[in-house]
């Protein structure tokens, strides 16, 4: 079953740049990795510091191995400098018609 990722960021004030660097630097390791369907990180036109990432992978267990990796850590620890609050992420599946 797929597994789709929505992330909100918000960047500190003066931090927007960085945060679209960082989002924009996992795109390709994110697209390599082995079951990532897509991965694109979005920017609010009217609020820049705003970006939301969405990703789709094959399962769990492939969005954990990313997780894993070097490039997703050396995100991390770039957000944990340049946010203004904590990532939001929502975890979805799709809905199944008729269940």
């Amino acid at each position: 079953m797929g597994l789709v990722v929505v992330t909100e960021c918000l960047a500190a004030p003066g931090w927007e740049d960085r945060l679209r660097t960082a989002l924009e630097a996992l795109i390709e390791p994110s697209l390599e990795a082995p079951g990532c369907l897509a991965y694109q990180p979005y920017a609010d036109p009217n609020r820049p510091a705003r970006m939301v990432v969405v990703e789709e992978w094959e399962d769990e267990g492939a969005l954990a191995r990313h997780r894993d990796g070097a490039p997703y850590r050396h995100a991390c620890d770039v957000l944990d400098l340049v946010l203004a609050r904590p990532v939001t992420a929502r975890r979805l599946v799709p809905a199944r018609s008729g269940s």
